[in-house]
Order: C-alpha cells, then structure tokens, then sequence
C-alpha cells in the first residue's frame, strides 16, 4: 500500500509537469516571440526550473525528514531576514509597486515560498515539542500565532496580502490537527474580520478587485478585464477545446495566460474535458497525499505532511477559483502547471518531502 501510494503521487506528480510544459509553451510562444523574439524563451527557462526542482526534490528524499526539527529555527530565522532584506530598495527586485523578488541574472527568487515551507516545518516540531500544551491558549496556540504572525506581517509589507491569507489558512489548519480548541481560531478568525476588511478597502487596487469580483463589467477595461477574458477563454473552449496551439486569448487578450491563468488557456485549448482531467489529477494528488499523513511514521512527519498537502492544495483550489469566477483575483500560480519559477521549486521540494515521509512510513 504505501509503495502504491508513493508511486501514484510521483506519476500524477510528473504529468502535471508535463502538461504544464505543453501548455506553458502553447500560451507563451507568442508573446515570448513578441517580446524576446524566441518563441521558447519561457520553455527553456521553465525546463531550468524543473532541473533545479527535481534535484532538490530528490535532495529532501535522500536524508530523513526527521532531521529537519533541529533546523526549523535556523531556517525560520533565515526565512524573516531574507523577507526583511527583499524590502530594502536596491536589493530586493521592485515589479508593479510589490518588492517580493531577489534578482540574480536570469533567475529570480521569491522569499515568501521559503517562508511558507520554513512555518511549515517550524510549527510541525513546535506541536511535536508542545505536545501536552498545545490545547492551552498561552503555551500552545499563542507562541504558534506569534511566530506566524512575524512572518506575515513581513510578507503584508511586500504587499502580499494573499500569500498572506494562504499561509494563515494552511497554519489554522495545522493547528487544529494538533488539538487546538476550534473556538480559538474561530475567535481569532471573528477579531480578524475587521483588520482584514480594512487592509482589502484602504488601498484601492485591492478594493477594486473585490468589486470586479462581484461584477466585472463595473470596470471592464481595467480590473475587470483578466476575470471577464479567463470566462472567456473557458467558455469558448467548449467540450473538447479549439484545439491544441489554437487559443485566441493568449494572443494579449489574457494578461498572465502562462502563470496565473494557464487553467483558462487549458479550458479554451482543451475544453471541459481538459480542465476536468487536470482537476482529477489534482484530487488524486490530494488523496495520495492524505493518505501518507495517515500511515507517517511519527507525529512531526504527521504535521509536516498536512502543511505541505494543504499548501499545494490550497494554492490549487485558488488559482482554479480564480480562473473559474469563484475567488477574487489572487496572483497564485497553479502547482505543478503554471511557469512559476520558486513557487514551482518548492512545490516540488514539498513532493519529494511527502515521499521521504511516505518511504518512513513504509519502513519506520
């Protein structure tokens, strides 16, 4: 069984690759050829992120994952001061008003992906070492919130404001795995609302989105556009799609149609049946997943495994919502698929851990 389970997360895990690198080339050759005049300019550079990530991936395969706890804090601590240092001008790289990026030559690294895996790994060998206080408000969840805290507020600053909720869901989940009373983080989530309402309407970028979100066609030109050409893309690929290489949208109609969009370019190329096929594999994905957090072999491997199935699953069910109309638009690629760069890499970094965790779970 456990053979199985590893085996089928590795070959869903591979043909999402590969439809993603068929899609990422149909939806970005033209504008590649357009703007850098190669029409595989972003393929290569993909190809490169695939490399990198698999051998990482292979990487957090080959020691035991257990090792991790006596690095949490280090790499914690690594993860605040690159998110402090990607804020200071002439180091981090500025795009659209939000500095996220470090810029080395060809490649670009976003800290925020660090910092998702480093809470990630943090709060699993805090619930294992807090065991018998992690019910408690003061010795348990508060500490845990805390830390969390820390790193969004340093991610709200970029701004981030949706990796910054992502987290925050992926993070309640965890807790509410080790034990922590519901009425804690329902309470939290209660005393939130405001905060969060005013972070969304103070700044009018995000406040647009929301009321694109409710009606597009307020603004159809401007926020609404992406939301009101992704339906578009979806509904004119019909049942079985205009064909591959044969979209109209990716033609500088659909900003972002190789990142944050690409599900839409799969709904007009493939039809109904392609974006069915591909949320099927991402179930498969979840369940194999669930699955080896059930049988880990220890607690922390418990933990580490439902951060990483809720990150990815998380990141999957909103970039699809967003394409589809059900969420307000949100900058988060699709796992596996999209022309991510760090975002790709550590998500693959998350399959290799989750096998680490599954082969443990085999031969404890």
């Amino acid at each position: 069984m456990g053979r199985n389970t590893r085996l089928v997360l590795l070959i869903v895990t591979l043909i999402l690759i590969a439809i993603g690198l068929v899609m990422i080339y149909s939806a970005s050759s033209i504008y590649a050829w357009e703007r850098y005049g190669d029409t595989a300019f972003f393929l290569k550079r993909h190809i490169s992120f695939i490399i990198i990530g698999v051998l990482l991936a292979f990487l957090a395969m080959s020691f035991d994952y257990r090792l991790l706890r006596k690095w949490a804090k280090p790499i914690l601590i690594l993860s605040c001061i690159l998110l402090v240092l990607v804020l200071i001008p002439g180091i981090g790289r500025e795009v659209a008003g939000a500095r996220r990026w470090f810029r080395f030559k060809i490649f670009s690294f976003q800290p925020s992906e660090l910092a998702n895996m480093a809470i990630i790994i943090y709060l699993a060998d805090f619930m294992v070492r807090k065991e018998e206080y992690i019910r408690t408000l003061t010795r348990g969840f508060m500490p845990a919130l805390i830390v969390f805290s820390t790193i969004a507020f340093l991610i709200l600053l970029q701004p981030d404001l949706g990796t910054a909720l992502a987290l925050a869901a992926v993070v309640f989940i965890m807790v509410f795995l080790a034990g922590v009373r519901l009425s804690y983080i329902l309470g939290l989530i209660l005393s939130g609302l405001p905060l969060l309402i005013i972070l969304i309407f103070s700044v009018p970028y995000r406040r647009m989105r929301i009321l694109s979100f409710l009606n597009p066609w307020l603004d159809p030109k401007g926020s609404g556009f992406q939301i009101i050409q992704s339906q578009v893309a979806l509904g004119s690929g019909g049942l079985f799609g205009v064909g591959l290489g044969h979209s109209k949208q990716k033609l500088f109609y659909l900003p972002a149609a190789h990142t944050d969009f690409i599900f839409s370019i799969i709904g007009e190329e493939l039809g109904l049946v392609g974006t069915l096929a591909v949320v099927f594999l991402f179930i498969v994905f979840i369940l194999q997943g669930i699955k080896i957090i059930k049988n880990s072999s220890d607690k922390f491997g418990y933990f580490l495994g439902s951060g990483l199935v809720a990150m990815i699953s998380l990141k999957t069910i909103i970039n699809i919502g967003v394409s589809v109309g059900l969420l307000p638009t949100k900058g988060l690629p699709l796992p596996f698929i999209s022309y991510g760069g760090s975002s790709f890499v550590f998500d693959l970094i998350s399959v290799g851990l989750l096998l680490n965790i599954a082969r443990r779970g085999e031969f404890p």
